[in-house]
């Protein structure tokens, strides 16, 4: 913990005292030097494990702003062009109406696809060739809620089918060759085998699964098939944590998301390990669609890929901001003004919005860097 951020240290504390945190990690890079690295609690309740520093926490959503970098890369290298159809480099894709969809509007949740009408099981969910041949036999969604929504789980297999046709690797092997390796980071989008004993077991907090079946055809289209009774022996199971789900699968450390993000914020390099260009940066966080997501009627605003600033603040307090919240309350990003990259990784999640927890870290951070010395 570096000197000037006690108060971080004094906010994760509470989130165990009075919150009832069950384990968690949080950590934050700021001007290109670690400023905060804590970890405490239990990674599995059921035998006490203790949480340990090289703990590896599913991030859910936390994904997509990883999968978003893997776009951004090949944008970079002249391969995939943002405002060009998806139908150029996924030609099925432009089947039932879908021709004119573009990438672009596949990265900011504008597509019309944001669930799968075709009955599937657990495995074919977990099956990415199943599911992207699919979203590419279906018609978009004629129901206005679908202009703007959040497309949880159809995101990672859009952007990751596109990906294997433009580059021919997947998006997590794409971000492991090209970010995770040469940074050194312990993250994972499809988690080997021999690291299935680091990984913590997620766990859902009070009223997470409660709901009810959806009433009506476009709320079973939109719901999401891994927040349901049962849903916790899915993500703790080998099968989810192998199938490296691309908008939702990526399991590691805080201190390897917030180095990733200190990267980025960093004007695209780590050390003397680039991860973008400046400029490519610059392409991922600039505004594509602002307002609010006709399903669950929240703020909602997106880059190529990355969640920016609402008046919700789930990125912390900063207006500059660029990253991706996690299913339940993680939390991962850079205030780029700042030059710093966080990551709130934690293994209950709930139900609770907006959650308290990663709000009062940020919050703390947020303060202890705008004290910090030039």
């Amino acid at each position: 913990m570096a000197p000037g951020y006690e108060g971080v240290a004094a906010a994760f504390e509470r989130n165990f005292t009075e919150r009832g945190e069950v384990g968690a990690a949080f950590a934050a890079h700021h001007a290109g030097r670690p400023v905060v690295d804590l970890w405490g609690g239990v990674a599995d309740r059921s035998t006490g494990r203790a949480w340990q520093r090289d703990t590896l926490q599913l991030v859910f959503s936390g994904t997509k702003g990883l999968a978003a970098a893997c776009v951004l890369l090949l944008v970079e290298r002249g391969r995939l062009d943002l405002d060009a159809p998806v139908a150029r480099y996924w030609p099925e894709f432009g089947q039932a109406g879908k021709a004119a969809i573009t990438v672009a509007e596949v990265l900011s949740h504008q597509c019309r696809l944001p669930g799968v009408r075709a009955p599937f099981t657990t495995a074919e969910l977990l099956d990415h060739d199943v599911m992207a041949a699919l979203l590419a036999a279906q018609a978009p969604s004629d129901d206005p809620r679908a202009e703007f929504t959040y497309h949880a789980l159809t995101y990672g297999w859009l952007v990751d089918e596109v990906v294997r046709r433009v580059d021919g690797r997947s998006v997590g092997a794409l971000f492991h060759q090209e970010f995770a390796a040469p940074l050194e980071l312990e993250l994972w989008i499809g988690l080997p085998d021999e690291l299935h004993h680091r990984a913590a077991t997620t766990v859902a907090g009070p009223g997470l699964l409660a709901a009810g079946e959806p009433t009506d055809d476009y709320g079973r289209l939109v719901r999401n098939p891994l927040v349901v009774p049962g849903a916790p022996d899915i993500w703790n199971g080998a099968a989810f944590r192998r199938a490296g789900l691309a908008a939702v699968g990526a399991h590691g450390t805080a201190q390897s998301i917030a180095r990733f993000y200190a990267g980025l914020a960093g004007d695209g390099a780590w050390g003397d390990v680039r991860l973008l260009a400046p400029e490519t940066v610059r392409l991922g966080r600039r505004l594509l669609r602002r307002g609010t997501d006709s399903a669950a009627g929240t703020p909602m605003a997106y880059g190529a890929g990355f969640e920016l600033f609402t008046e919700l603040g789930l990125l912390g307090p900063a207006t500059d901001v660029f990253g991706h919240a996690g299913a339940g309350g993680s939390r991962h990003g850079a205030w780029p003004a700042a030059r710093v990259g966080f990551s709130y990784a934690m293994n209950e999640i709930r139900a609770e919005f907006p959650d308290r927890r990663p709000l009062s870290l940020l919050a703390a951070l947020h303060d202890a860097v705008r004290r910090a010395p030039a």
